[in-house]
């Protein structure tokens, strides 16, 4: 049985259509060089996917945003990757008049409308440039992969798909239905690159199921035009086909808003949380040194640097999921590997001739005698090694910074905790009225879990209490008027969702890190492990993957778009459990829910679940959005 990756799938179709729209061909070195002109989303579905050295071994010489001013490059063949927008197509056309290159390959990231190529085809009639049109392709890549099981739908314009956007008490009809267009449209290209029909399973009364309706109806459609449908034989053209196909589940970010909020302890998660990190790039500012800077003299100004953490990066595969404290001991191991290498690495640059040359230049060069050889190879692997630990240190030094300014730790037990119903040894009121425990926005935070996942709300009075603790503090109380109605509505509608019985079980202090040689001065930190439960998403999944009778899933609706007539029922035709799903959250996800799927499906040798959202966003993007909810 084949599995299907999502991050392959998108790659070999980007690579595919860099070569022309042919199969790229192996081992051939001649390529053609050629410009790559996308928009913003092109931008942002290709830079997850492609590395820039990589486009360059593809022949792309040059690669530049649609709308900038670009010079004419007469005798080179142009790549467009862009939306069909309309001012996407009078830029094209413009483009045509000024006759900017050889010939013009034009990719739609969606399906273009016939009016739209219409306009395309009389523009390239008046230009004289028909025969410079080689083709026009629709590409079906509108949605953005970021791991190899896990998908947003977009990053441009994504407020207009927000769970903001969604739950607006005053929106319009039309609003809706164009919010769950765009939607559908993504989803919809997704499924096409995936090569696959899925079976839709869905909740009732929420967007999530006006989602499915409207992907069941574009997927029925598309079959049943069997000339022109995306999903027969050869269109496939990658042999994607398993024998079972995939289960989709659409799940609706109000069935659990704690999780949104919840503070984390796992690596990828926590630099999501809490540095800037967007389309697996993360920027830290750098601390210049921690001498103090002379009474009276300005703050040294902070420099901001990005890394890629990519699937290419070993030591990044092997622990973004794991706790922080392990993160920490493991890059401190790479490092003391690497330092008992560095002594030659020394040797190995003067062998070269090299001592004072700059690392980024020496992996360039490529000498074959036979002194060389062996320090040609093994330098530039070694300075790559270097270059990794060096930025999992900075990473993980920034990470630890806030963990210890704004006792994370402490935060993360405590809702682990409430979200488990276990006993609390310490006071909610404390923290919130411990003026070194976190940031406004964590009390914040921890507040409205607490209030998410009480069996019995707080009364009037202790509500009060809380409040003004909260105001004390500096909070802004926006978001829980939402939260409140959103708890009497889901109250009227359904149970508080179950979050499993998590533990957190602190171990002894930290051995490696605790030591003094360590970079990480952890101390003070709680050495804090997980015990593996299921988040809600999780739960879901679960019950509808493995065929499972669960009140919480039972009257889920059922869709086959394969079947000739929808037939509106509940009741599952397979009886199998499935091999293959897909989660999307309607609403929005995080990296909390990406980790626990993943965790999930480690434990279950041959399944694989991949996980989709309509955005991604940290607890501090989310709780904006809440309380500009609550403002209204």
């Amino acid at each position: 049985m084949h599995t299907r990756k999502s991050f392959e799938t998108q790659s070999t179709a980007l690579k595919r259509m860099l070569n022309f729209n042919a199969p790229p061909l192996k081992n051939t070195t001649e390529s053609v060089w050629k410009v790559l002109i996308y928009d913003r989303f092109g931008q942002d579905i290709i830079s997850p996917l492609l590395s820039v050295k990589e486009l360059r071994d593809m022949g792309i010489t040059l690669h530049l945003l649609l709308h900038t001013d670009r010079d004419p490059i007469p005798d080179v063949p142009a790549i467009y990757f862009v939306m069909p927008t309309e001012e996407n197509t009078d830029r094209i056309c413009q483009d045509l008049r000024n006759q900017l290159y050889e010939s013009y390959y034009l990719n739609f990231i969606s399906a273009i409308s016939r009016s739209k190529l219409e306009d395309i085809a009389s523009a390239a009639l008046a230009a004289n440039a028909v025969n410079q049109v080689t083709k026009v392709f629709d590409q079906y890549l509108n949605f953005i992969t970021l791991e190899d099981d896990m998908f947003i739908l977009c990053n441009q314009n994504k407020e207009h798909i927000s769970y903001h956007a969604i739950n607006k008490p005053d929106i319009m009809d039309t609003d809706m239905e164009a919010i769950m267009d765009t939607i559908v449209d993504s989803l919809f290209c997704f499924f096409v690159t995936l090569g696959a029909v899925p079976i839709i399973r869905c909740p009732r009364g929420n967007a999530a199921e006006m989602v499915a309706v409207k992907l069941d109806k574009k997927l029925r459609e598309n079959l049943r035009d069997a000339r022109n449908s995306l999903f027969t034989g050869d269109t496939m053209g990658t042999g994607q086909f398993s024998f079972q196909r995939p289960l989709f589940v659409l799940a609706d970010r109000n069935l659990d808003l704690a999780t949104p909020l919840h503070h984390t302890w796992t690596y990828q998660a926590l630099i999501h949380d809490v540095l800037d990190f967007h389309l697996n790039r993360v920027s830290v500012e750098e601390s210049q040194g921690s001498e103090a800077s002379p009474a009276g003299a300005r703050p040294k100004k902070k420099n901001k640097k990005s890394y890629d953490l990519t699937g290419a990066d070993k030591f990044w595969q092997k622990h973004k999921g794991s706790p922080f404290p392990e993160v920490a001991e493991a890059v401190q191991e790479e490092l003391d590997t690497y330092r008992a290498q560095e002594d030659e690495v020394k040797r190995l640059k003067s062998i070269m001739g090299l001592e004072g040359e700059d690392d980024g230049a020496i992996s360039m060069l490529s000498d074959n005698t036979a002194k060389l050889t062996s320090a040609v190879s093994s330098l530039p692997e070694l300075l790559e090694k270097k270059r990794l630990i060096d930025l999992h240190t900075n990473v993980a030094t920034a990470v630890l910074d806030h963990i210890k300014s704004r006792k994370l730790d402490v935060y993360f037990e405590y809702e682990e905790k409430l979200m488990s119903k276990s006993t609390l040894d310490k006071s909610l009121l404390d923290i919130i009225s411990d003026p070194d425990a976190g940031t406004v926005e964590d009390k914040m935070r921890l507040f409205l879990i607490y209030y998410i996942t009480s069996q019995q709300p707080p009364s009037e009075a202790d509500l009060e209490q809380y409040k003004k603790a909260l105001v004390d503090a500096g909070c802004d109380l926006s978001s829980l008027n939402y939260i409140k109605q959103w708890k009497a509505f889901t109250k009227m509608a359904a149970t508080p969702a179950n979050y499993g019985s998590s533990g957190v079980k602190p171990m002894g202090l930290f051995s490696r890190v605790m030591n003094t040689g360590s970079q990480f001065v952890m101390e003070g930190v709680k050495n804090l492990v997980l015990k593996q439960h299921n988040l809600p998403v999780t739960r879901i999944l679960d019950n509808l993957m493995e065929m499972k009778s669960n009140p919480e899933t039972d009257d889920y609706r059922y869709f086959d778009p394969k079947m000739l007539r929808g037939s509106e029922s509940s009741i599952p035709r397979n009886k199998n459990p499935f091999q293959e799903a897909i989660v999307f959250v309607v609403g929005g996800g995080n990296y909390i829910e990406y980790q626990n799927l993943v965790d999930y499906t480690k434990a279950r040798q041959g399944k694989r679940v991949l996980y989709g959202c309509s955005e991604l966003f940290n607890a501090a993007q989310f709780m904006k959005q809440l309380s500009q909810l609550g403002q209204k």
